[in-house]
């Protein structure tokens, strides 16, 4: 069938719903895919209007390359038949809806993506040299339903369709044989009862769990106050206006010039030359405090000279991140107010973004101070005295990286453990402290926390055995996963999906 009419087999075995059940059951995804592949094939022969701009009809649509082959939307392709399948199977809003457009780019993305994945396979297994026999292929052409009449294979409907048609459903039946070869070959590696036994067991001891938060936003503003005095010259606050010119240092100067020879004046300069988001408000860039200008002005003093500027003062010509500046000083730069609170709401920000390590050593010393305090008192004593946050959490096991098999700390309810399914630092103290002992304090993302384990029991029998059974399918969807992305971030993928996609649609916004 591959290079001329075969003679196709008269008689098709018939399968009988023990075996579909024996196949879902021995390979669910496999089988599943298979079903999906067949329909989509089935599908590509069967008139469905095409969701594409009228202007685009029958040309050739290319959103990307896999490994300098095109992934190509064209009438009956693979592409053609996953973005016609999912049409017809997924409900669209209206075309007046405005999230239309961005529906249909969800749906033809995702599309797009089946066809990197099958395009990919097919690469490989060329690269592997595997070729599909043709009897097989010829055997599940001969199983098409639009082949057979009562079940059987029917030359008659076979003859009827035209020699090119036959021979893109022939190809495209084989690229799906080798297809599900490769799936077949993902899906079919076993998983030992020896080795679902070991993970289950994984599951047991747990722990349960009080702990006491230590939040950085307690760090209190006696401290932020002292390094604000200590370190006032980042302090200051100061309003400027600025012109700013990203063509050069030449042109920069001709309009300093200008404003100094009273030609034009500084507002006029800004709102007409000026090439930054202050031109609009005549340059005015509102009130700051000078650490905020290091992320504009690089050079220490520069910027020191640019805060020390008296009111209505102009500056020379600055270097800037975005090109060259001229800066104007509204007021006189003054000390921070520490009764203003968008003041003290700054140098805190200022702190947490720069001086991490200095809110962390003072939280710890906070969480060690508690700890003495509830050896000598109790736990809750402690709490309460100090008016500390408590949550209580477990049981759980050590499941580092939050995995599905287990309990995890993403299930806890415990908004401070947000980030602790990776931390090492919060695995030990949670699983080597002994039970009824205060751990040592442990920095988890904004919080730094103090942990007593409470109980520690094993798993469940039960729950052991729901581990066990589902281990092997979480291995398979794990394999799915891997697989997909091995073929999607292959540096073999030039994507072009967006700028094809947009390009088309884009009149349609």
């Amino acid at each position: 069938m591959a290079s001329k009419d075969k003679k196709l087999p008269e008689k098709q075995d018939d399968s009988s719903k023990s075996e579909i059940l024996h196949r879902l059951k021995t390979h669910p995804f496999l089988f599943i895919g298979t079903v999906v592949i067949l329909v989509i094939v089935i599908v590509a022969f069967v008139f469905v209007p095409a969701i594409v701009p009228s202007a685009q009809r029958g040309q050739t649509l290319t959103f990307g390359y896999y490994n300098k082959v095109p992934i190509s939307y064209v009438r009956d392709n693979y592409f053609y038949q996953v973005q016609q399948s999912l049409s017809r199977n997924q409900q669209q809003p209206s075309s007046d809806d405005p999230s239309y457009i961005f529906s249909i780019a969800q749906l033809w993305r995702q599309a797009f993506e089946e066809t990197v994945i099958h395009t990919g396979i097919l690469d490989e297994l060329k690269q592997a040299g595997y070729m599909a026999p043709e009897t097989v292929v010829d055997r599940e052409v001969a199983k098409l339903p639009m082949f057979t009449e009562n079940g059987r294979f029917s030359a008659a409907s076979y003859r009827a369709v035209d020699q090119n048609t036959r021979m893109n459903i022939w190809r495209q039946v084989r690229d799906s044989v080798i297809t599900q070869m490769y799936l077949s070959d993902m899906s079919s590696l076993k998983v030992s009862s020896s080795e679902a036994a070991f993970v289950g067991a994984m599951a047991s001891p747990q722990r349960s769990f009080d702990l006491a938060v230590f939040p950085f936003n307690s760090y209190p503003d006696s401290e932020i106050l002292s390094y604000a005095q200590a370190n006032s010259e980042l302090f200051r606050v100061v309003h400027l206006s600025k012109i700013t010119v990203t063509s050069g240092e030449r042109e920069a100067r001709q309009i300093l010039n200008s404003i100094k020879s009273e030609t034009t004046t500084f507002e006029e300069a800004a709102r007409t030359n000026s090439q930054d988001p202050y031109a609009d408000r005549s340059g005015d860039m509102g009130i700051r405090m000078a650490y905020e200008l290091s992320y504009d002005i690089a050079d220490d003093q520069a910027r020191d000279l640019v805060t020390n500027l008296s009111r209505g003062e102009l500056s020379d010509v600055v270097k800037v991140a975005a090109g060259w500046s001229i800066f104007r000083a509204e007021e006189t730069a003054r000390p921070a107010d520490a009764d203003d609170p968008s003041q003290l709401e700054k140098i805190r920000s200022y702190i947490m973004s720069n001086l991490r390590g200095q809110v962390e050593d003072w939280l710890i010393a906070e969480a060690e101070k508690f700890s003495a305090q509830a050896a000598e008192t109790g736990f809750d004593e402690a709490v309460i005295e100090g008016n500390i946050t408590k949550r209580s959490f477990g049981p759980l096991p050590v499941n580092y990286g939050n995995s599905a098999l287990f309990g995890s700390i993403s299930s806890s309810g415990v908004p401070e453990l947000a980030y602790a399914g990776t931390n090492q630092f919060f695995w030990r103290a949670a699983f080597s402290t002994p039970l009824n002992t205060l751990s040592n304090p442990v920095v988890i993302g904004d919080h730094v926390i103090v942990l007593l384990p409470l109980e520690e029991t094993n798993m469940e029998e039960a729950d052991l055995q729901f581990v066990e059974m589902y281990y092997p399918y979480w291995i398979s969807s794990g394999m799915e996963q891997s697989y997909r992305m091995h073929f999607l971030t292959s540096e073999k993928l030039d994507d072009r999906f967006s700028e094809t996609f947009w390009r088309i649609w884009g009149n349609n916004l």
